[in-house]
């Protein structure tokens, strides 16, 4: 019989991880992990619901273990569980793991070895840290928030930005990094990664600009934020909408000489007292044609043009399927694992809620797997 662990590739094959139930960027980053081979086993409450197979987020997973962690015999089991464990990823408010008996010292204590991971919105400490919160207030108070939107009013970005991108990616950058500083001194460490840590990180670039004076904190003002008209969507005939990035002086070059604007154009790009005019041109330009059109004429060149698609217009467009870059897994389309490696490719393991194992057979498997390490 093939277990588990034989059936997972990338680099990650052989990372065990117990990953205690929640929602957001703890399972994101849990599917990340899967995706590039670790045995990824859940930790969730009894009674709670069955994992059904469009909740992408958690895929990989060889098993969800439903226990009672106010219980002797459930907490014996489950530290049992993260002896052999490489990893662990709790997403619970501070304190909570602590009170369940199950905290980083008591952990790091059994398995010194272990990366102790804790995603939280505030972190683990400071004035927020105890209080309930969601992306869009853990972006509220970075400047991302602020920073994003319209003139009128700032515009949540999905839960891309925070919980995803501040959280998640920090939380496994963080946790790859402290099995590779493990695996030299044999000794594991707890992992603070907090929502508004990240975002804050994250606005390097734009901090940075702020203090040298190439950043206005109004909205739709600047570079990057719509505010350039050469960085900006536009309404095309049909009612859709091109996006179009032409920062660089040659690419805006391409694009002018492609669609016929006159070159006066180019030495005017960067003059904010003609944006305005730039602008309005190029409204009335892309509302001439259908974004089909559009397409055709601009897509294959360097002219930084993209059509702006909905997500099942993105799983059809050319680029997407030649890179394969939405893959099927039982019926359900997913996103294929990122980033790719050219010796250790990830795959999708099992599609969510697929694998079913009992924490004892886990407990076992996993020892035998030390055993023969």
């Amino acid at each position: 019989m093939i277990n588990e662990a034989q059936k997972r590739s990338g680099p990650l094959t052989g990372v065990r991880v117990v990953e205690f139930a929640g929602i957001g960027p703890g399972p994101f980053a849990c599917m990340l992990l899967a995706d590039m081979g670790a045995d990824v086993i859940t930790v969730d409450r009894p009674g709670a619901g069955a994992v059904n197979a469009h909740q992408i987020t958690r895929r990989g997973r060889c098993s969800t273990l439903h226990v009672d962690l106010k219980t002797p015999e459930a907490r014996a089991q489950v530290l049992q569980l993260l002896e052999n464990a490489d990893v662990l990823v709790e997403g619970f408010r501070p304190g909570v793991m602590e009170r369940l008996g199950l905290g980083p010292d008591l952990v790091l204590a059994l398995k010194p070895r272990i990366v102790y991971a804790r995603m939280t919105g505030w972190g683990q400490h400071g004035p927020l840290a105890p209080t309930a919160g969601h992306d869009i207030n853990y972006i509220a108070i970075t400047g991302a928030l602020h920073a994003i939107g319209t003139t009128e009013q700032p515009v949540p970005p999905l839960n891309l930005l925070g919980d995803y991108g501040g959280g998640s990616l920090y939380l496994v950058v963080g946790i790859l990094a402290a099995l590779h500083e493990a695996g030299r001194s044999g000794q594991g460490q707890v992992i603070d990664a907090a929502i508004s840590d990240g975002v804050v990180n994250l606005m390097a670039q734009f901090i940075g600009m702020h203090q040298s004076g190439q950043h206005k904190e109004q909205r739709q003002a600047n570079l990057l934020d719509g505010g350039a008209p050469w960085y900006s969507v536009y309404e095309t005939a049909d009612g859709r909408h091109a996006s179009f990035g032409a920062i660089e002086p040659a690419f805006f070059a391409r694009f002018c000489k492609i669609v016929g604007l006159p070159e006066s154009w180019l030495e005017r790009q960067q003059d904010r007292a003609h944006w305005p005019a730039l602008r309005a041109t190029l409204q009335d330009l892309f509302r001439r044609k259908p974004l089909a059109e559009w397409q055709a004429l601009l897509e294959n060149s360097d002219a930084c043009f993209a059509p702006v698609l909905s997500i099942s217009e993105a799983m059809r467009h050319p680029h997407q399927v030649a890179r394969q870059a939405f893959v099927e897994v039982d019926g359900v389309i997913h996103p294929a694992p990122a980033p790719r490696f050219s010796r250790t490719p990830s795959a999708i393991a099992s599609a969510p809620g697929a694998c079913k194992e009992e924490i004892s057979a886990v407990i076992q498997r996993w020892r035998t797997e030390n055993a023969c390490n």
